[in-house]
């Protein structure tokens, strides 16, 4: 497996702290800043090993927040951001879509993810919890002790349904890229959102009774 120093685009940069990349992706050698994912995919693996940091910058980007929100913790989220891209590098001739290189390698992030947060046991940190008990919280205070009680009540989830609140109600994605990154069906997903925020509402009443 390679390491970070020989995968292009990683050194220096973390889970979130890349700078913006214009949509739909980022820039390339000789400032070629609109290629889709399909075009650069098949710029690497004809050997243009360079252009592969354009993908590290745009997915570092696009799927930092989650990345923070599934492993708990930045350090750890960086961490598996980094292997992430290195599985991705390593792998890239198998990806047998390169037009859908992004929902390919969210799928590799989540399994990276997934591994740290088993590994460290670390908690769910989400700045928009509250998303999930809308009204009950009116001072400073209040919020805070509901964000800490929801991420409790969050870790009591099963992981596809913890995975899903994460990605509707803290990265903000729609049903449908939803689907596509996790390869599910859109109606499962409304359900699984839906069960987690219900089983999030029970432990909230239950703490309160």
């Amino acid at each position: 497996m390679n390491s970070a120093s020989t995968v292009p685009g990683l050194t220096g940069g973390g889970a979130a702290g890349a700078a913006p990349v214009p949509a739909p992706g980022g820039g390339g050698k000789g400032g070629r800043t609109t290629e889709d994912d399909g075009t650069i995919v098949r710029r690497v693996l004809r050997g243009d090993v360079e252009a592969f940091g354009v993908l590290v910058r745009r997915y570092r980007e696009a799927f930092g927040r989650y990345a923070v929100a599934s492993c708990g913790d930045a350090d750890l989220a960086a961490d598996a951001m980094q292997e992430a891209c290195i599985r991705a590098y390593d792998a890239l001739a198998t990806c047998r879509q390169p037009d859908r290189f992004g929902a390919w390698f969210f799928r590799i992030l989540r399994n990276q993810c997934h591994n740290q947060r088993s590994r460290h046991r670390t908690h769910v940190p989400l700045e928009k919890v509250t998303a999930a008990a809308p009204g009950r919280a009116d001072s400073r205070l209040e919020r805070e002790d509901l964000r800490h009680r929801v991420e409790r009540a969050l870790n009591h989830l099963s992981p596809e349904q913890r995975e899903a609140f994460v990605l509707r109600h803290v990265d903000g994605r729609g049903y449908s890229e939803m689907a596509a990154l996790l390869g599910e069906r859109e109606d499962r997903l409304r359900m699984r959102v839906h069960r987690a925020r219900e089983s999030v509402r029970r432990e909230l009443e239950e703490l309160d009774g």
